[in-house]
Parts: structure tokens; sequence; C-alpha cells
């Protein structure tokens, strides 16, 4: 389905953190915290406010299910690194093939 001119993309950061933290089901520290071990980084307005988009929501959804399947931080942060290295793979052998 196309997008509407008006409509932002996945990446486009336009959540406000309280709005990201209502959407994800954490805690704006909780956000800040994640933010603070570089699981996540959200975009910045001018003046240094965050701004969370589409895909960091999707983002911050997977690391709660990770915590709340009993995954410790490390173990999150580890399986996070493992599939962006998968995909970067799949990219890689797309571009071979």
């Amino acid at each position: 389905m196309a997008r509407t001119p008006f409509e932002p993309g996945p990446d486009a950061a336009v959540y406000v953190i309280s709005v990201a933290a209502e959407l994800s089901g954490l805690h704006p520290q909780t956000l800040r915290t994640y933010e603070r071990m570089g699981l996540i980084t959200p975009g910045r307005t001018g003046g240094g406010g965050r701004r969370y988009s589409h895909s960091d929501i999707e983002l911050l959804r997977q690391i709660a299910s990770l915590t709340s399947a009993g995954i410790g931080i490390e173990g999150v942060r580890r399986i996070l690194d493992l599939e962006h290295r998968v995909a970067a793979l799949r990219a890689r052998n797309e571009e071979l093939q």
C-alpha cells in the first residue's frame, strides 16, 4: 500500500518519548535506560528532545518481549547484534546473486 505524501515512513522520527513509551508498553525511564545502554538510538530535535520512529517502537516491543521471556539485557544485546548481522549477510547475499 502506497503512503500518502503526509504519512511518515517507518524510519521517520515523529513520536515523543511519552507516546513511544505508551505504544511500546514501557515506562519512559526504561526508554532512557535502553538509550544509555546503546540498545536504541532515537532521533533528536534541534533542542535535544527525543523522537522515536515506528521502527524504534517495533525494536522496543521486541526488547520488551525478550526481557519478559526472561532474557537479560546482555542476552538481548547479543540477540539484536546477531539479528543485525544476519540481515547484513542476507543483504550482501542478495547483492552477490
